[in-house]
């Protein structure tokens, strides 16, 4: 396979991805996404951050997060995030400094 190809092929995936926790799957939280999978809906929009300027694009938090949620951050908390219990926040804080880093 020839690196456009894959390249084509990688890019069918991530928005199959996006697509599929943005319309398909808006009830997965991403604190479940995160504690079973070590990445959530942020980490794929500062992924997309990240690569955006690698070559050398500024793209903000806000408009990376934009492409992943298909609307606003603020928007999609207020339509889909529900509260979660002191169980699912503890093994996050926990998930969270294995597969992002130490907070604060």
């Amino acid at each position: 396979m020839d690196d456009r190809t894959r390249t084509e092929i990688e890019a069918a995936a991530f928005r199959a991805l996006v697509h599929h926790l943005m319309v398909k799957r808006p009830d997965v939280q991403n604190i479940d996404l995160m504690n079973l999978g070590g990445f959530c809906r942020n980490c794929l929009s500062r992924w997309y951050q990240e690569a955006a300027a690698e070559r050398g694009i500024e793209l903000s938090k806000d408009a990376a997060r934009e492409v992943v949620y298909g609307m606003p951050y603020a928007d999609w908390v207020a339509q889909h995030q529900t509260e979660a219990d002191e169980g699912k926040k503890a093994a996050f804080e926990e998930a969270f400094r294995k597969n992002v880093g130490p907070r604060g």
